[in-house]
């Protein structure tokens, strides 16, 4: 294996730095491609049909393009539905991202705890298995938020967003027959995690938030242990599969996560 063959990060849109992140932190030197299909963008509002055949599709061109060493499917929409033929279709290993409930379940002193994702995720059977499977003791309630994924996009783009709109997101947890007794809640869309800060302000009362990016970070870490990485850091590409051309405040988030080359598939 070459060293400098990377790690490819794939989401929709942005969400999926808050995966890159503390990946980066354990491995410093990995080489780093992030792919953000923003011409199916957001993929929250689209059909499971519509997902199940463009993912696949997408993370095929981009494996041959690149010729990853692994791939984290770093959306929650995309894993719950098309991380099984993905994984199929390809000969490498491929790591998704799932809704982090099982430390939700152990974190919630009041055994309510809230999903919060976008509305292809929540209402996936995957989080029924998981809710069952390790949070049956608690009451899960769901959200689903489409106005949360654009929220944390515009916030990278170095928009001004109102924090009215991370309250009415809370308030479709808060506001469900035994919202008052939530007090732990899952970030089940990757985008969420970028906005932690606000929706922990905008809270009706201190709230426990969750997500599942240091559980791939340690996947990660252990799968490619042992490998060969550049003795020095190595500069990031960014991947759009609309256009390259991308607002500047965008490309000032995209630096500071260490992708300093846009790219257009």
């Amino acid at each position: 294996m070459n060293h400098r063959q990377p790690i490819l990060f794939f989401d929709s849109g942005i969400g999926g730095l808050s995966v890159l992140e503390p990946v980066r932190a354990l491995l410093p030197h990995a080489a780093i491609v992030y792919a953000a299909d923003d011409a199916g963008f957001p993929y929250g509002t689209r059909s499971e049909v519509e997902i199940a055949g463009r993912v696949p599709t997408l993370l095929g061109r981009l494996a041959e393009r690149y010729r990853p060493r692994l791939i984290v499917i770093a959306c929650n929409t995309a894993s719950t539905i098309a991380l099984a033929a993905v994984r199929g279709a390809l000969d490498l290993p491929v790591v998704g991202t799932v809704p982090a409930i099982k430390p939700a379940a152990a974190l919630s002193r009041t055994r309510t705890i809230g999903v919060l994702g976008t509305d292809a995720t929540v209402r996936q059977p995957y989080v029924d298995r998981l809710s069952a499977e390790f949070a049956s003791d608690c009451t899960v309630l769901r959200h689903g938020s489409a106005r949360l994924v654009e929220l944390a996009e515009a916030k990278l783009r170095g928009e001004t967003t109102p924090a009215a709109d991370y309250a009415a997101a809370l308030d479709g947890l808060f506001d469900q027959p035994g919202g008052d007794l939530l007090d732990t809640v899952v970030l089940a869309c990757t985008h969420f995690p970028l906005v932690r800060d606000e929706l922990a302000a905008a809270a009706r009362r201190p709230l426990t938030f969750v997500d599942g990016g240091e559980g791939i970070a340690r996947r990660v870490a252990h799968l490619t242990a042992g490998q060969d990485w550049p003795t020095e850091p190595v500069a990031g590409v960014a991947v759009f599969t609309g256009s390259a051309n991308i607002a500047l405040g965008l490309r000032d988030s995209l630096s500071r996560f260490g992708l300093t080359t846009i790219e257009a598939l």
